[in-house]
């Protein structure tokens, strides 16, 4: 029997080093080239949210009569016809604030004012002074050049998104035999296998998450619209979208009707009320729906979730922290598909069941 070699602590060291260089390397990619790969980051997810619509739309029986080229046409329009019902909130709301925000100062100031009276304050803030003083400060017209400028960058992104996503589509039923052409044998075979994976984890998480937010979001609609709150539909939007960004996004989605309730009734009873509300739905679905229904789609410990987050917030901002749990569980399925990986992927991982029944086969 030889004896067991051991390893070499140099080529240890040098792969160490090499791994550190090559995180740095990809990290600069990511920070360097964000204007082209978001987009494109982007337009997969809309691939993966367009084809689970499609596959549940197949499932239904109205939908089951109509020839896929249709289908995929309906879930198309159903799309585009949200992403221009966001934007019509948007505009109106941004007109309604301007008339109502003489209102919210006033309400501000009278709140302000009681206050300070009751501790005995004698010197009480001048809201509506402060405003006069801003506005007189910065150019509204430059402010809104630059809105106007933010908003025909996030439309042209838009429509490349829409590009590329529909050239994916178009060469999504050709991609598996180029990759048995390109990999043939084994090869082909492990790559197929981590593709699927990647397909269905990131699908189910993605429908399913989606549900969860169209939740939350038609629950604090209800709520805001109940205390008679005002863009109560589009603060609802606001927190679903946020509620994609994990532990802290739907939070921060309500801290801003919060702060509104306070501007447009003048009083505390009722933002109290409503922002109760509004964290006891997140509560209820932060604690019980999330992990019941996407922990088991994404199988990664709080605290990797919570790293994820913060790593691509700082790489690509809050699109990045929208998309850092689908994009680490890319990063997860594709270590689990090494032997040499594996090790890494169960540390990461939040259950292990699946691991250890693995290894007893």
């Amino acid at each position: 029997m030889e004896p067991e070699k051991t390893r070499d602590p140099l080529r240890i060291l040098q792969t160490l080093t090499l791994s550190v260089l090559l995180m740095v390397l990809v990290g600069h990619i990511l920070v360097t080239g964000r204007t082209i790969l978001l987009p494109m980051v982007i337009a997969v997810i809309t691939v993966y949210i367009h084809v689970t619509a499609t596959d549940w739309l197949s499932r239904q029986p109205g939908g089951r009569l109509l020839p896929d080229w249709l289908r995929q046409i309906v879930v198309l329009a159903a799309f585009i016809a949200v992403i221009v019902v966001m934007g019509s909130i948007v505009t109106a709301m941004a007109g309604q604030v301007q008339e109502r925000l003489p209102d919210y100062l006033a309400n501000l100031t009278d709140l302000l004012d009681r206050a300070f009276g009751r501790f005995g304050f004698d010197d009480k803030p001048d809201l509506t002074g402060m405003w006069s003083s801003v506005q007189s400060s910065f150019s509204l017209e430059g402010m809104a050049l630059n809105a106007l400028g933010s908003f025909a960058s996030l439309g042209g992104m838009i429509v490349v998104v829409i590009l590329y996503a529909s050239f994916l589509l178009a060469e999504r039923k050709y991609f598996a035999v180029k990759l048995a052409v390109a990999l043939p044998g084994e090869g082909s075979d492990r790559a197929a296998r981590l593709i699927d994976g990647i397909n269905r984890k990131i699908g189910r998480y993605l429908a399913t998450k989606t549900l969860i937010n169209v939740l939350l979001g038609t629950i604090s609609f209800l709520v805001m619209l109940l205390v008679g709150l005002d863009f109560a539909l589009f603060w609802a939007v606001v927190i679903a979208l946020l509620n994609y960004i994990p532990y802290v996004g739907s939070y921060v989605g309500v801290f801003f009707p919060a702060m509104l309730s306070l501007a447009q009734f003048g009083t505390l009873p009722t933002p109290i009320l409503m922002t109760s509300m509004l964290i006891g739905a997140q509560l209820g679905v932060g604690n019980y729906l999330d992990p019941k229904l996407v922990g088991r789609e994404v199988n990664m410990s709080p605290f990797v979730v919570l790293a994820a987050l913060a790593v691509w917030f700082a790489l690509w901002g809050i699109p990045g922290a929208i998309l850092a749990v689908p994009l680490t569980s890319v990063v997860l399925i594709v270590l689990e598909g090494f032997d040499s990986t594996r090790p890494i992927a169960i540390l990461l991982s939040n259950n292990v069941d699946a691991f250890q029944k693995e290894q007893a086969a």
